[in-house]
């Protein structure tokens, strides 16, 4: 899990770097919108090695390393101790309840943007469904609908301009875009690149409706001037497109760039380029050699019957401390390695480090007994795997 997140995280740092400084100032909107979606999906993607230039999966050994295995001795009795609440669970508890909370607000925006709906007086001007609501908001869209304050719409002082803007959004779908994003920030929240990608898709999308109003009316000048006088305006509905979204120098010069087909075309090839760089290096396993054997990641790991918990728990019952005379005490730690074959049996089993009086053979003694795993899969292909164990001796 680790490899990946690096590995997309990598990915989505060079992708949003490539747009920022080669593409963000073109006026190839379309493709940049292309780009900005597909560069998500390509970097969350392509690091499961869904494709992969190795070769085949059934040559290789997957390197796994397992939680330590603590086991004490006193004058009573012997009890092995696993450390439940390590790091990872922490951690894992730690995201699962930030993504409840952010599912939460997600649902409550998704609702109040219903009862809107629902509850708002609706009309239909030029084909486009119109919500009413009392709000003292500017206007926004979402999915199939365009809000509106109602008393500056009956009293007629909505410019057409914005009627427009908002149906631009809505023809050409931004809201999936928003979506898009808003669950991708839930499942990878503790990622921030993926916040700044959402500023920037909002941005495109902020650049095509403006290419839509501009196209229609051909008042460039008169439209800045009308989105400077809203621009004070700093209302801002979480799942919708916002006229007044980041109103910047930026922006308002996109409206008088001009097109450079040559310049574009020799970007969308770049792009393409180094997407294909990035595409084989990244669904290339760079496997390390371990006894001469090819390691690698599975799509499913070996499981334990019962759990790797009950593996844990089978180590510690069964393991027997040495004998040893009365002034000896043994503490450290045993280092194995083993082998889930394809057939799920243990093999190969390793004494990294030993303490002495017999503690390594003890260890192989229990892995021997050990019922057969369920073996770990690559491309639905049994592969074998290697385990390393730490277990821990305390003495007291």
């Amino acid at each position: 899990m680790i490899t990946y997140l690096l590995k997309s995280g990598t990915l989505l740092l060079v992708f949003y770097t490539i747009y920022r400084l080669w593409l963000e100032n073109e006026k190839m909107l379309r493709f940049n919108r292309i780009y900005l979606l597909v560069s998500l999906v390509f970097s969350l993607v392509i690091p499961l090695q869904l494709i992969s230039f190795e070769s085949p999966a059934s040559n290789k050994i997957l390197a796994i390393q397992l939680n330590e295995i603590v086991i004490q001795k006193s004058s009573q009795d012997i009890t092995s101790l696993v450390e439940k609440l390590n790091l990872t669970n922490v951690m894992f508890g730690i995201y699962s309840i930030v993504v409840l909370i952010l599912i939460i607000r997600f649902l409550i925006n998704l609702l109040s943007l219903f009862n809107k709906t629902t509850t708002s007086e609706v009309q239909f001007v030029k084909g486009e469904k119109i919500i009413l609501i009392k709000e003292a908001v500017l206007p926004h869209s979402f999915w199939n609908t365009i809000f509106i304050n109602k008393a500056e719409f009956e009293n007629g002082k909505i410019p057409s301009e914005l009627i427009a803007h908002e149906k631009a959004h809505l023809e050409q779908k931004h809201t999936l875009d928003i979506l898009f994003i808003e669950i991708l920030q839930i499942a990878f929240w503790f990622n921030p690149l993926l916040f700044f990608y959402k500023k920037a898709i909002k941005l495109n999308h902020e650049f095509l409706a403006d290419e839509v109003v501009n196209n229609q009316f051909k008042e460039v000048t008169k439209y800045q001037s009308l989105l400077l006088e809203i621009a004070s305006n700093k209302t801002n509905i979480t799942l919708a497109s916002n006229l007044n979204y980041l109103i910047t120098k930026k922006r308002l010069l996109m409206m008088t760039k001009k097109e450079s087909p040559a310049r574009m075309a020799l970007k969308v090839f770049g792009i393409g380029i180094i997407s294909s760089l990035l595409l084989f290096v990244f669904s290339t396993n760079a496997n390390a050699q371990e006894s001469e054997k090819k390691l690698a990641d599975v799509e499913i790991k070996p499981t334990y019957p019962g759990g790797i918990e009950e593996f844990y728990k089978f180590v510690g019952k069964n393991f027997k401390i040495p004998k040893t005379p009365n002034d000896v005490k043994i503490k450290g730690k045993v280092y194995m390695t083993f082998i889930i074959e394809k057939d799920g049996t243990l093999s190969e089993f390793r004494i990294l480090r030993d303490i002495g009086y017999g503690s390594g053979e003890e260890a192989v003694r229990v892995l021997k007994l050990c019922p057969n795993w369920k073996p770990g899969t690559v491309d639905k292909k049994p592969v074998r795997t290697m385990y390393s164990l730490p277990i821990t001796i305390e003495s007291t």
